[in-house]
């Protein structure tokens, strides 16, 4: 895809984001659209990945550590073709394959259960070592939060992608400066976040997380840096797209209102 329709989509996926969100009448709208055009690009550009076979052992692995913005991923598979769009709407539902967290035994496209917030990293980290030891060509991306950087496991992790200079491991780091409580800086400040990252052992390459050109071109980078993990730092807003969301702590984890659903789907027309 190009930038034009990548843009577009990404209206797609943020729609989709809000119509499970509303539909669950549960769930973490602000962090979710912060990240949508990361996916988009990740799952409509970026990744070498199949869904016509989820499973395939050479595709391109994804961990969404910030598991609880579910709805961005779920909207990105679900237009991808892993599931129908229409699933959304059964976001939460009791009876609903697509529960508040991502799970990689029903969820087709998931490459790994998150939740619990810290883990994700580890995980990537263990996919990153078991390409390099079956000599395959894939790459791993993991999506953290930056509230979420603040747990310990995080940097332990770290530590082991440099150890074992895993070139094809790539971290996003969603940088919205908002998390449940109040400011990244309120709750427990990880800034400098580029020095963090960089002393232990990885590449750093900082972006504007909406702009699919710096987003596109971080990923290229990405993947011609050896013998070392690579952490890209995105600039974004936590609720982008919708107006009334946007960089409000309230909407971490809140679904709209009937009026609100409207106004947001309104405003989010392709």
């Amino acid at each position: 895809m190009n930038i034009e329709e990548l843009t577009k989509k990404a209206v797609e996926i943020r729609r989709g984001i809000i119509e499970a969100v509303y539909s669950g009448q549960s769930g973490h709208p602000g962090g979710s659209l912060s990240i949508a055009d990361i996916l988009t690009v990740l799952y409509f550009h970026e990744m070498n990945i199949n869904e016509k076979d989820p499973k395939w052992e050479d595709r391109d692995r994804l961990v969404l550590s910030k598991g609880h913005c579910s709805p961005a991923l779920y909207s990105c598979l679900a237009n991808r073709g892993f599931f129908p769009v229409e699933d959304l709407k059964t976001f939460r539902k009791i009876d609903s394959y697509l529960q508040g967290h991502p799970d990689m035994k029903k969820i087709p496209g998931v490459d790994m259960t998150t939740g619990s917030l810290g883990q994700g990293l580890s995980a990537a980290v263990g996919m990153a070592i078991a390409g390099k030891m079956d000599n395959k060509d894939y790459r791993v991306y993991c999506v953290l939060g930056d509230g979420e950087i603040e747990e310990g496991q995080v940097w332990e992790a770290s530590m082991s992608a440099k150890k074992y200079k895993l070139d094809n491991l790539c971290v996003v780091v969603d940088n919205n400066n908002l998390q449940i409580d109040g400011t990244i800086e309120e709750v427990m400040s990880p800034y400098p976040i580029d020095e963090k990252f960089r002393s232990f052992g990885f590449e750093i390459i900082k972006i504007d997380g909406h702009d699919m050109q710096e987003i596109i071109d971080a990923f290229d980078v990405a993947k011609n840096i050896k013998e070392k993990p690579v952490c890209i730092i995105a600039k974004t807003i936590k609720g982008k797209g919708v107006s009334f969301m946007e960089n409000q702590v309230g909407w971490h984890g809140k679904a709209p209102n009937e009026e609100q659903y409207k106004q947001a789907m309104q405003e989010l027309l392709v």
